[in-house]
């Protein structure tokens, strides 16, 4: 099919993409049962897979995996003969939506504002989904690739189902490229394909100072504060300038590709005017190329019923981001060694490690990478450009140690004005459009490299 057809039919489909986003965004598919209903999660599945049945892959199941979610997995033969095999990937779980109250629309409403559509999952990830079926649906018969297809359902909760389930079933979805859509574009109209993905350590901090709490006025000064030790632990993981300082992580990495504009990264942000930047480089290696640890959350008593008593415990959780080139072992002994030398005397300080995911950085010298850089420069008509992503995903880690000659390759409708995770989430139509092209082209001419 040519390329002009092809991009006729898409913007034919895209009233369908609307319709069934909408669809998909109202299932809160949200992978904890502690907050809903673990029946939203499989109507979520039983859609995708329904979907993909109708996109012609005759054999769609729901697998369960190990942490007890599902996945949908099918595939689709082209009959040519040795034609390659794309596994296309997304999930179809979501973030919790936080906040009602911060969003300006309802988060599980699929709501149009100013040219873009909101709503919990809008991007990450079920805009990828919709990707998916819109360039399928683009291409009809006319493949040239064989097909496999995997969404799960626990991606954002990290509790590693479709890691566990992979190797296990290394066979039912082997392929010679892998699309791992659950990233984004530098902006609205400008490709790129991520080729490189920090690692994580997430950690639970301890500190232990009394058996109970004390009158602050009868003890408060020699005896131990939990608290207060907490406190002056966690503010040596940051120097003056803003850099991660934990020993024995290297903080001098440069990112090799284009800068991230500081100006963009302010608006991207959506940071308060004036606001400094923080650390002592770039903001692409600051993201892309350099540790950086966050507080999640701590445990203590809240400021509204607090007494005026020295706090015996009190916890912390961290988030460790690390570059490609750091084990994850090796950034979690580096933490916990870092936080038990600065633990202030008087009290007890314990770590548990809750979550770890390997970095990964993707080769950019395969057919399949060239055929992408072709199908983003039609489809958008400027250049793919190669990003780095802060975040991780530990996935890509599993696929490229259980299929070493596959491919992988980072795309999706996503992009900084997106929010994902945060409230008020939103899509850009023209994202799922010129992504659905860029889609049906690389699997077009991938499949016929003439």
């Amino acid at each position: 099919m040519r390329e002009m057809d092809l991009r006729d039919r898409v913007n034919e489909l895209m009233p369908q993409a609307q319709e069934e986003l909408a669809e998909l965004v109202a299932i809160r598919s949200v992978a904890d049962p502690r907050q809903f209903p673990p029946d939203e999660c499989r109507r979520a599945a039983t859609w995708v897979a329904d979907a993909f049945t109708e996109a012609g892959f005759a054999d769609t199941r729901l697998a369960d995996t190990p942490d007890g979610s599902q996945a949908v997995v099918g595939s689709r033969p082209c009959g040519k003969e040795n034609a390659p095999t794309v596994l296309l990937y997304a999930h179809y779980d979501v973030q919790p939506p936080l906040k009602d109250d911060a969003w300006h629309t309802p988060p599980f409403r699929l709501t149009e504002v100013d040219g873009r559509w909101y709503g919990r999952g809008a991007a990450d990830c079920k805009g990828n989904i919709l990707m998916h079926l819109t360039a399928l649906r683009a291409l009809g018969d006319d493949l040239p690739v064989n097909l496999k297809v995997v969404v799960e359902g626990s991606e954002e909760q990290g509790t590693g189902g479709l890691e566990a389930f992979v190797p296990e079933h290394a066979d039912l979805l082997r392929a010679d490229t892998i699309l791992v859509c659950d990233t984004g574009n530098v902006a609205v109209g400008q490709p790129a394909v991520t080729v490189s993905l920090r690692g994580m350590v997430t950690m639970i901090v301890t500190v232990d100072a009394l058996p109970s709490e004390l009158h602050s006025g009868m003890f408060g000064g020699p005896a131990p504060d939990a608290l207060a030790a907490l406190v002056s632990v966690l503010a040596t993981l940051r120097d003056d300038e803003g850099n991660t300082a934990v020993r024995g992580l290297s903080n001098d990495g440069l990112w090799p590709g284009a800068p991230y504009p500081d100006a963009q990264f302010r608006v991207d942000a959506g940071l308060f005017p004036g606001a400094p930047l923080l650390g002592g480089a770039g903001v692409a290696d600051m993201l892309w190329a350099r540790p950086a640890v966050t507080i999640l959350g701590i445990d203590c008593p809240p400021v509204v019923g607090s007494a005026a008593a020295i706090t015996p415990h009190a916890r912390a959780r961290l988030n460790l981001r690390i570059p490609p080139g750091v084990e994850p072992d090796e950034a979690a002994n580096a933490l916990t060694e870092h936080l038990t030398a600065v633990t202030p005397r008087g009290v007890h300080l314990s770590t548990e490690v809750e979550a770890c995911g390997r970095p990964f950085r993707s080769a950019i010298d395969g057919p399949a990478y060239r055929a992408m850089a072709d199908a983003m420069q039609a489809a958008y008509g400027r250049p793919m450009s190669r990003l780095g992503q802060g975040g991780s995903i530990p996935l890509c880690t599993v696929f490229a140690e259980t299929y070493p000659d596959a491919e992988i390759l980072l795309i999706g409708v996503e992009e900084p004005l997106a929010r994902i995770h945060a409230p008020n989430e939103s899509v850009a139509p023209q994202e799922i459009s010129a992504m659905a092209l860029t889609e049906a082209l690389f699997l077009r001419d991938y499949g016929s490299p003439a």
